[in-house]
């Protein structure tokens, strides 16, 4: 039998069930249109990277260095007539003059031709060029919509005022997010020393952008200005590498989006090995016929495999077209998280590869239900009520084959064997979860069945457990996207409460003010008190670099590659401070901890966080030597500590024991609490004026836009939810339509015994009210738990869970099951029961 008889009889077996078919292979549609939208989506922003490469960076090569240049750089760079401009970066408060407003921004002191390459998007258009002629700034936008402040107002900064020049709509290189949370300020730089904010101790950032001039040899790139650099000890950064770190960054985004899309894709798979399975039990007689004639098993699945085939092909080439659409609306959604706008195009790669793994997935789930064909036999063609089919023995080679495509697609994601095992792991483990639930309920129904309760309730839960119950399919599915959702919401609920200081006891700071010189410290503290704000805490801070670790210098670090050590680990300024004691949110858990050293000849024992120390790759009693501003103080690893991070308030890699650091140049942090807004406000204005050196961080502001950001990364989470929760309403509806060519039979029998519409409606009621709760409450109930372990082990905390947000989606997806469960029930209670059983005969 060559390949046209099976399309043959496959088109002949489809006449009466198209419609069936399609709707079951709908279920894949949304999966691989997400697939192909977001595989589409990456493509184009692989193009635009490679496009904007330099715009991203601004010029061909920027330098970084935490101190000025030297003049020693700036002439070698204008020996090989190499154009540059420079940019002094740092945290600052600013006061607006219009309403006294004030907050912690970035300032950008930038000289003339930044950017070299990008676009600088300005209101007015070409306020980046004349602001440098005179005393002005540009100040982003959501500062200027935050303080109400117009074109031409007034903004201190450190003890200079500016004119606002222009509003800054878009940077070269900045997304909208990195705005949102450190919004910047750009001033000339030939005001950075008048505005008296780079003083020592200060966290400044300096940068040199290059722009080459025509026919620039690249040779000297690599072997004069790189190897120079290298030995200056200066971080620079190239169009390649800037490229390859965007690039890389953006595809782990479109690969994470893709894996939650290929839930979605393996969700609609659920769904047609459910619809296939109850389609393949109408098809056991036209089997054994055809067994009868002489076809062989292998040949009657065979016709059955290239219908599956031909309605997957159908719905991955829809679902391809969809996400091809839908691919236009992906730029708007990730708007907040792009540095350039991104021009859309088709991708007929990304089309082929999501067409393809449709169809293959298609496939492989329907294997489940096609393999118990070949254990039909001829003779259930004329002993039906005495023949029983024979199950496969070939069950293993479609779990293998399952098993095998979802690590083989996560791998492809995530281009690591063992991530893609674990994140096949995670999702076998949901589903497995799922199944297990919904076993159980079928179980626990059947074993503890209430035979005395009305005939509409015991109709209806019989309904879960008996031949052909969609228990399973719909729990699996719905269980799956409602886990999504909440977890969404209960994650975002973790993170916000974990930040949330204000309604903490009366200890707790929620106002940091740093960068304070020692010669201010007194008179802050004053201010502090005079506005009725305790000072809960001073923690002084110390600025050093490694010098060297267990007795090797860092610059013979350095050249051994071989020793693992991350560069940043090497060259990183740290900021340590000095006490006598630990605070509560250090533990020691290896060695112990000496809080004093008495005189010199005292061994200086420090303690280094736990994380650090793997990353320091020391133990307890290994010498490490720091430079603090050309002193050499050597100390030797005493105790590893356990350190919270995540709590607001400071903390440190490395912690000095008091009577070592005391006399070394150190800028101080103070703490300390508000009690309104209003005197939030008043104390930050009299430090602005009187201090503009420091820096305050308002935690309740911090927390506002970390509550923003969570809200935008939430927005595009859900968004790729909505795909897997659309696939499990649709996996719903073809699972109801699909089981009501079952169910007819049997709703007619009861009609036909004397039961009436409402009994009948009543009692699919009660199924799908079971069916809609037990799906979303398991779902709800995985999603805690996993989130309560998140809470315990990631943020050591204790989550609550808001009840409200479970509660509306537990009603909403309990009612959309029960809706979508009745409206399947108008045409059995509709008509007559003698019609409906002419059309079945």
């Amino acid at each position: 039998m060559n390949l046209g008889w099976y399309f043959k009889m496959a088109w002949r077996d489809s006449r009466k069930n198209r419609g069936r078919l399609l709707l079951f292979m709908s279920s894949i549609v949304l999966g691989i249109a997400a697939l192909v939208a977001i595989n589409s989506f990456g493509e184009n922003l692989k193009d635009q990277v490679d496009r904007e490469a330099k715009s991203l960076l601004s010029a061909d090569l920027e330098i970084e260095s935490r101190q000025p240049f030297s003049k020693e750089v700036r002439q070698f760079f204008d020996s090989l007539g190499v154009e540059t401009t420079e940019e002094i970066g740092f945290g600052s408060m600013v006061l607006f003059k219009s309403n006294n407003g004030s907050r912690l921004v970035n300032v950008r002191a930038i000289g003339k031709g930044y950017p070299y390459y990008g676009a600088f998007t300005t209101k007015p258009e070409k306020a980046s060029v004349y602001f440098h002629s005179g005393q002005d700034a540009l100040v982003d936008k959501t500062l200027m919509i935050q303080f109400g402040a117009q074109i031409g107002d007034s903004v201190k900064i450190g003890e200079l005022t500016f004119r606002i020049a222009g509003t800054v709509i878009k940077v070269p290189g900045q997304s909208g997010i990195v705005g949102s949370v450190a919004p910047p300020v750009f001033i000339p730089v030939r005001f950075i020393e008048e505005t008296n904010l780079v003083q020592r101790g200060s966290r400044i950032n300096y940068s040199l952008y290059l722009k080459y001039p025509a026919g620039f040899d690249p040779k000297l790139v690599a072997e004069v200005i790189k190897p120079r650099l290298d030995q200056l000890e200066l971080e620079y950064e190239d169009v390649e590498k800037r490229k390859q770190q965007v690039g890389n960054a953006y595809a782990d985004m479109t690969s994470f989006l893709n894996l939650t899309a290929f839930v979605a894709l393996l969700l609609g798979c659920i769904g047609v090995a459910g619809s296939v399975h109850i389609y393949m039990k109408e098809k056991v007689n036209p089997v054994a016929i055809l067994r009868c004639l002489g076809a062989s098993a292998n040949q009657a699945m065979n016709i059955f495999l290239v219908q599956i085939f031909i309605m997957g092909s159908l719905g991955s080439i829809f679902g391809a077209v969809l996400g091809t659409f839908i691919q236009y609306v992906m730029p708007s959604v990730f708007a907040e998280f792009l540095p350039f706008d991104v021009d859309v195009a088709i991708s007929w790669k990304s089309i082929l590869q999501g067409t393809a793994t449709g169809i293959t997935a298609a496939m492989l789930f329907a294997l489940f239900p096609l393999l118990g064909i070949k254990g039909v036999s001829p003779l259930k063609a004329i002993r039906a009520s005495f023949e029983t089919s024979e199950k496969s023995k070939q069950p293993w080679i479609a779990y293998v084959l399952v098993v095998l495509f979802i690590i083989g697609f996560s791998w492809m994601q995530l281009d690591s064997w063992r991530r893609a095992v674990a994140f096949s792991a995670a999702v076998i483990l949901s589903f497995g979860l799922l199944a297990a639930f919904a076993r159980s309920v079928i179980w626990l129904v059947r074993k503890y069945f209430p035979y005395g309760s009305s005939f509409i309730i015991r109709q209806g839960l019989a309904n879960l457990y008996r031949p052909n119950n969609q228990t399973l399919i719909l729990v699996v599915t719905i269980g799956l996207g409602t886990i999504l959702i909440t977890s969404l919401v209960m994650s975002r609920q973790l993170l916000l409460d974990k930040l949330n200081i204000s309604s903490e006891a009366d200890t707790r700071p929620n106002m940091i003010i740093f960068d304070i010189q020692d010669s201010d410290l007194d008179s802050i503290k004053a201010v502090t008190a005079s506005n009725g704000m305790p000072v809960i805490d001073n923690v002084p801070i110390v600025s050093m670099k490694l010098h060297a670790l267990k007795d090797i210098g860092v610059s013979e670090l350095r050249k051994d590659t071989a020793d693992g050590l991350n560069n940043w680990v090497l060259d990183r300024e740290y900021r340590v401070t000095y006490r006598d004691s630990l605070i509560d949110s250090e533990k020691i858990i290896s060695g112990k901890w000496v809080g004093k050293v008495n005189g010199p000849a005292d061994t200086v024992f420090v303690s280094i966080s736990e994380n650090f120390a793997d990353d320091m790759q020391v133990r307890l009693g290994d010498a490490v030597s720091f430079n603090v501003q050309g002193a050499i103080i050597k100390t030797c690893v005493g105790s590893i500590r356990k350190v919270d991070f995540q709590r607001v308030q400071p903390n440190f890699l490395v912690l000095f024991p008091s009577g070592v650091l005391e006399n070394a140049p150190k800028f101080h942090v103070l703490l300390t609490r508000f009690q309104s807004p209003e005197q939030s406000a008043s104390y930050q204005q009299q430090l602005v004026m009187r201090f503009p050196n420091v820096a305050i961080i308002d935690l309740n502001l911090i927390l506002q836009t970390v509550d923003d950001v969570v809200k935008k990364v939430s927005f595009i989470i859900q968004f790729m939810a909505l795909f897997s929760i659309f696939t499990g309403i649709l996996v719903l509806i073809g699972s109801v339509i699909i089981s009501k060519y079952q169910r007819i039979r049997e709703s007619v029998l009861l009609r036909t015994m004397g039961a009436t519409r409402k009994q009948i409606l009543g009692i699919n009621l009660i199924e799908y009210l079971m069916l809609g709760s037990l799906a979303s409450l398991t779902g709800i109930i995985i999603s805690v738990g996993l989130n309560m372990l998140l809470a315990r082990f990631t943020f050591n905390a204790i989550l609550v869970p808001d009840v409200l947000p479970l509660l509306i989606a537990y009603l909403t997806i309990t009612s959309t099951t029960v809706v979508i469960g009745l409206l399947n029930s108008r045409e059995v209670v509709n008509k007559p029961p003698l019609e409906i059983l002419r059309s079945e005969g």
